[in-house]
């Protein structure tokens, strides 16, 4: 008995997948429920578990090709004809001791009734020539030394390589200097999301910096109460999302987005959270996320983030946010012009901190500094708003006391 394997719904607006990795060859014994086969959609990666147990019988779509949901990917044979199906792959990679393996059985040559000459032998063996690719020039095509010699002539002739077909070798053997990779779903749709947003909205980026003293000083004095009480560390995240939520309510165009001719003004604080991954940038969503403690946001983003890298990710986790938060100081960038996230109005850029010195009731002191970047929408979000909004959050994170005091 044979069950089918088929592509699953993959989601909301999700309608094609390209098949990742097969995890399972034909003749391999599947356990239920084991992952047989990666899909990769324009959003996330996906695992088929099988339906049942037996023996992968069939691969109907090799690895890179396209399919739609409910294509068929392969089968499985079930019962008897998984036993089957494990004799024959075994009996296929121990081939019987009847049958000559292809090295036993080598086919004789032109010339193998007659080997070379001595001297053309040795000549031929010193300079790792194959006689038996030569045709003879002696009696019953007998291989001479003058073969060899010609031989080797023409191998001296032949023209070297150009540069370009070189290849380097690396510690882990001989790798070539170009490599052509299809891209994977993913990669395809942060492309195409990317550049649709440089070409659709009117995309400008403010900058402001913020003196981290005061959070890196409550961070120091309460996280291990904090760790202890909530199981989770405190981290900068959550922090800057409450300032972020605090600016967004100040100046709510930069939470809201473009619909054909109409502007819709979002009451509710969806922040997305951009996470770096193998196969690209994910960006999780922390929904209502001004309901939320800074601990239930900690958890919450500590969980997208292991489960991003582990590829565990729903497609509806990475919908419907309404403002994004990027952080490339875990990468060590000093400044940076974040890309929106369309049609989100606003993306934060979070930067390295480091210690810089800045000048404040006329002395100058060494403080450590981060700067913040807004990318905005310019059709949406004014110089004034987005300017706006950078203080808010600097004026946040300077004096953590707004955001208990919701100030």
């Amino acid at each position: 008995m044979s069950t089918e394997i088929r592509v699953p719904t993959l989601g909301e607006s999700v309608t094609e997948a390209t098949v990742g990795q097969w995890y399972k060859k034909p003749g391999e014994a599947v356990n239920m429920d084991e992952p047989i086969v990666e899909l990769e959609t324009d959003k996330v990666t996906v695992e088929v578990p099988s339906p049942v147990a037996g023996v992968m019988s069939d691969i109907s779509v090799d690895e890179g090709g396209t399919v739609e949901v409910g294509a068929l990917l392969g089968s499985i044979a079930e019962g008897e004809g998984a036993s089957a199906g494990a004799q024959t792959k075994e009996e296929a990679e121990s081939p019987s001791k009847e049958t000559a393996s292809p090295v036993e059985e080598k086919v004789p040559a032109a010339n193998d009734d007659m080997p070379p000459s001595p001297s053309a032998a040795k000549m031929a063996k010193e300079n790792a020539i194959d006689t038996t690719a030569l045709n003879g020039s002696g009696k019953r095509g007998q291989v001479l030394k003058g073969d060899v010699l010609a031989a080797l002539d023409n191998t001296a002739k032949a023209p070297a390589p150009t540069p370009a077909a070189k290849r380097v070798p690396s510690k882990e053997g001989d790798v070539a200097r170009e490599e052509r990779v299809r891209m994977t779903k993913l990669r395809q749709t942060i492309a195409r999301r990317l550049k649709d947003a440089q070409a659709t909205a009117a995309m400008l980026t403010t900058f402001n910096d913020v003196d981290m003293s005061a959070v890196m000083q409550l961070r120091k004095d309460y996280k291990e109460l904090f760790e202890k009480k909530h199981g989770v560390k405190l981290g900068f995240m959550g922090l800057f999302i409450k300032a972020c939520i605090q600016a967004l309510k100040d100046v709510p165009e930069v939470n809201a987005e473009i619909d054909g001719n109409d502007i819709i003004y979002k009451n509710y604080y969806h922040v997305a959270v951009a996470v770096g991954t193998e196969k690209g940038l994910v960006v999780p969503v922390v929904r209502d996320a001004d309901e939320m403690s800074i601990a239930e946001i900690e958890k919450n983003i500590g969980d997208f983030g292991a489960r991003a890298r582990k590829g565990a990710l729903g497609i509806d986790e990475m919908q419907g946010g309404t403002f994004t938060i990027s952080n490339g100081g875990i990468y060590g960038s000093l400044m940076s012009t974040p890309i929106l996230n369309a049609p989100q109005s606003g993306i934060l850029g979070m930067h390295r901190i480091e210690q810089r010195p800045i000048a404040i009731n006329g002395e100058v002191v060494v403080r450590p500094m981060m700067y913040l970047a807004l990318s905005y929408d310019h059709r949406v979000v004014d110089g004034k708003g987005a300017v706006t909004f950078l203080v808010r959050v600097k004026e946040a994170l300077e004096d953590p006391q707004r955001l208990v005091l919701d100030l």
